[in-house]
């Protein structure tokens, strides 16, 4: 794969990823991948440069449930016929390999599956110049305004529909779910300090009378207009760009996979 020229020397691309797995359901159980999705995206410009995604055969497939857990369509006769690890790992190895990785939850959860499937076949694995956890970066910047920061609700919060727990869905969602962020906080962050009162009694925010369809006196609209500070909050928040590398943020108590 030749890596994209960013157009600024030093530049990484940016490379989303996201696993699928088998969920342990016996003390001892360990984590199989049964699919990887990834898309590497400009740094500059947001956009999507290429992707690739596979389906893959476990070792052990009754780790893999006959009828799918969600409707994510990855059952054991799903991944039956796949590619194994091994024969996937060098374009997963080169898509990886020197770029910043970018995920939702990936420092606890998708960079360990990652070794542990390199260190099972005996190879070195690949390493990121850096890494973009959306969970942590949205959890300090954004906050639990979407609810449990889970990508599902943040998902939802956006309206950008429901999470398929497919690879190359999630990866995509992801990139969506911090595109809409960075715009809220980069709308906070230039929206003027203003308190409620001063834009309540701003001369020019007003509102069409409901009673005789003109505009109402400088009085009557400081009174009846909402302040518009509904999407200005008071504390100023940094733009997404400022993003912080490897900030790690736990697990929610009692889950066992992603969030």
């Amino acid at each position: 794969m030749e890596a994209y020229n960013s157009g600024k020397e030093g530049v990484a691309e940016i490379v989303f990823f996201d696993l699928e797995t088998n969920v342990p359901n016996r003390a001892g159980q360990r984590f199989w991948i049964l699919e990887f999705g990834a898309i590497v995206v400009c740094p500059q410009k947001l956009v999507e440069l290429e992707s690739y995604s596979t389906l893959i055969r476990p070792k052990d497939l009754s780790v893999a449930s006959l009828k799918p857990s969600r409707c994510d369509g990855i059952s054991r006769a799903a991944v039956a016929n796949a590619p194994s690890f091994e024969q996937v790992a060098d374009k997963i190895f080169t898509i990886l390999n020197g770029r910043v990785w970018a995920g939702h939850n990936i420092q606890r959860f998708d960079c360990i599956r990652i070794k542990e499937a390199f260190a099972e076949i005996g190879r070195p694995a690949p390493e990121p110049v850096g890494m973009i956890d959306s969970l942590g970066v949205l959890t300090e910047k954004f906050g639990r305004r979407a609810g449990n920061m889970k990508m599902a609700s943040l998902a939802t919060y956006f309206g950008l529909g429901q999470q398929k727990h497919r690879s190359l869905d999630d990866v995509r969602m992801n990139l969506e779910v911090l595109k809409h962020c960075a715009t809220v906080l980069f709308l906070e962050s230039s929206l003027p300090n203003l308190s409620i009162a001063k834009w309540q009694g701003s001369p020019t925010i007003m509102t069409r009378s409901r009673t005789n369809g003109k505009f109402p006196s400088r009085e009557e609209a400081s009174r009846k207009s909402p302040p518009i500070t509904s999407i200005a909050y008071q504390r100023k928040s940094p733009p997404i760009t400022s993003i912080g590398y490897q900030r790690t943020v736990p697990y929610t108590r009692g889950s066992l996979g992603k969030v």
